[in-house]
């Protein structure tokens, strides 16, 4: 089949790319060519998908059998797309988040939960929080859906791990543990997890988009897939680290300033805006054939992408506006000293 992936270079893109090329399809991207090169194999086109002109030198003469959208953050321009490209495809299926989705992590959700208030022709710095980015993904579903003509595909992932992330989540943890001696590991290390490998998604994505499917699935892995504790260890047992995680409670944690999910990715403390976080409903996914491999392959897999460039201190991130997650390393060495000293005075 011919595919259009819009991006296509970098992590979720990328998993994409090799997928569609691994099962034979002609595969074109439309990028500007500055995350990353392009996989070996597909017509790269350039362009800036803000810019019509570019999108219409991109359809010109051109028609696919489906679309992959992996990078619209703006409804306006993804409206603009999936205007451009209907007639010229007979599906569109768009990259969404599970931000998008309102009630999202104090409930559980599914597909008949509603979406963020958002128009599908907002501009970047529309909605009620002024440009949120789960607000903004909300609108660019409705621009599919009310621009392109065609079949719907709309996934909507949790959180994504894998080779060539491009957020640093798993990376951060992974240079951490590489990086040895003891390290603040927050919560209880049996918290359930729920994570999905960015090639598991590109496997769903591609099988739905090849039969022409209609519709709407949350995305990622089953409730439990695995714990804090086992992703941690995980990370000790690719790496070969002996590093020590010194695992303190959520409060004390908090009382220190150390922000969830950005300090140290993947926290979720049990509070009650966070309750859900990792019980997202993927019923109706997994009725269709979503299937995901264990975490401890997309760890194992990860750190060889990570030690094949050197286990760089940073890496190429998708939104430049995002700061690099990961615990200062003198906020991390206060704060084990302050833990050990309340255990010394017998506070725990």
């Amino acid at each position: 089949m011919k595919v259009l992936v819009i991006g296509g270079t970098v992590f979720q893109g990328r998993a994409i790319v090799a997928e569609a090329l691994r099962r034979g399809h002609e595969v074109t991207t439309f990028n500007r060519g500055r995350s990353a090169p392009d996989v070996e194999g597909v017509e790269a086109v350039r362009g800036d998908r803000q810019a019509t002109a570019d999108l219409e030198r991109l359809v010109n003469g051109r028609e696919w059998d489906f679309v992959v959208d992996v990078c619209g953050f703006v409804p306006r321009v993804v409206a603009e797309s999936a205007r451009l490209l209907s007639g010229r495809a007979a599906t569109y299926a768009f990259v969404s988040s599970i931000s998008a989705v309102s009630g999202y992590p104090a409930s559980v959700v599914d597909e008949s939960s509603p979406l963020y208030e958002c128009s599908p022709d907002a501009g970047p710095d529309d909605g009620p929080d002024g440009g949120d980015y789960g607000v903004l993904k909300a609108g660019c579903e409705r621009a599919v859906e009310k621009y392109f003509d065609g079949n719907r595909l709309i996934v909507v992932p949790g959180l994504i791990l894998g080779p060539h992330e491009n957020v640093g989540r798993l990376p951060t943890w992974l240079r951490r543990v590489h990086r040895g001696g003891r390290f603040v590991a927050p919560g209880d290390p049996g918290r359930p997890l729920q994570l999905i490998d960015a090639r598991d998604i590109a496997i769903f994505t591609l099988d739905q988009a090849e039969r022409g499917v209609d519709d709407r699935f949350l995305l990622t892995g089953p409730p439990g897939g695995t714990t804090f504790g086992d992703l941690l260890a995980d990370c000790a047992a690719v790496t070969g680290s002996t590093a020590e995680p010194v695992w303190m409670d959520d409060q004390f944690l908090l009382d220190h300033g150390v922000q969830p999910w950005l300090e140290l990715p993947l926290w979720a403390p049990e509070q009650p805006d966070w309750t859900f976080v990792w019980q997202i409903s993927t019923a109706k996914a997994q009725a269709a054939g979503l299937r995901c491999r264990p975490i401890t392959e997309t760890v194992r897999d990860t750190w060889a992408w990570l030690r094949d460039l050197g286990v760089p201190d940073k890496l190429i991130r998708y939104r430049d506006t995002v700061p690099e997650p990961g615990i200062d390393p003198g906020k991390e060495s206060r704060i084990l000293a302050a833990w050990d000293a309340r255990a010394r005075e017998g506070g725990r």
